[in-house]
């Protein structure tokens, strides 16, 4: 089955101004105390959620493993005109920034559940090492403990347009045997109350526990962390928001 990471022109169809305004809000709660100027993005697939950075004046970096993803990232930028620098990388390797120092470094998009929870931590230390002193991890992710405890299986999204035509996205979930899930993305196309394509994907997820991250963290020395509903700029408590994201100090 395809991932949905090599048909950014699909992944991309959700994102709109409107949802581009409230991440750029997200990070100005995010960034209201603290002092960071550059951030590098391990996940920044095409951008949608840390381009708004560099309209904030921070100086934004990114990887991502999908060459997909990255040329929407880039043609975005280069549409926003914001000068951001993108390599390809996987991030359980991030020896392409050769040992650069970043006051942030971030994953994001529920990026770090696509690899084993071991990897994760490994991954988490590849960040770490390119942290400057008195630094930043930021993560953001869905809220496994939630997902796993509900056991929803169907995950419904408004339908949102693409001109004329009428895109609808519902997901299924399968809760495999070895604790692992597969997301199962399904997407319709409709003009005239009519289906005219259909196209499915599959991405495997390896569920993050809060306590999991939060032990990585301090393991890393990372004591100051704070927790924050996803967008950040939302009301909800973190335990309980479909998404969080932690902004832990070096």
């Amino acid at each position: 089955m395809p991932s949905l990471y090599d048909r950014a022109d699909i992944y991309d169809l959700i994102e709109t101004d409107d949802r581009f305004d409230t991440y750029r809000q997200h990070w100005k709660c995010i960034l209201q105390d603290v002092d960071i100027h550059s951030l590098l993005d391990v996940s920044i697939g095409s951008g949608n959620v840390t381009l708004p950075l560099a309209e904030l004046g921070v100086e934004l970096c990114g990887s991502d493993l999908s060459k997909a993803m990255l040329d929407n990232c880039r043609k975005k930028a280069d549409r926003l005109g914001y000068a951001v620098k993108l390599q390809q990388s996987d991030f359980r390797d991030l020896r392409c920034w050769q040992d650069k120092k970043f006051d942030c470094v971030a994953s994001t998009g529920n990026s770090l559940a696509h690899v084993t929870n071991s990897e994760v931590l490994d991954a988490l230390a590849q960040m770490d090492s390119l942290v400057a002193e008195g630094g930043y991890l930021y993560i953001d992710t869905r809220n496994w403990d939630r997902i796993l405890q509900e056991r929803q299986r169907f995950y419904l999204y408004n339908p949102f347009f693409d001109g004329e035509t009428r895109v609808n996205l519902m997901q299924v979930w399968d809760y495999l045997g070895d604790g692992s899930m597969i997301f199962n993305l399904l997407y319709t196309f409709e003009k005239n109350n009519r289906i005219f394509q259909k196209e499915i994907f599959e991405e495997h997820y390896y569920p993050l526990s809060r306590k999991l991250l939060l032990s990585g963290l301090a393991e890393l020395g990372y004591q100051e962390v704070r927790q924050f509903c996803f967008p950040a700029c939302f009301a909800w408590k973190a335990e309980d928001a479909e998404w969080y994201c932690v902004l832990a100090k070096k």
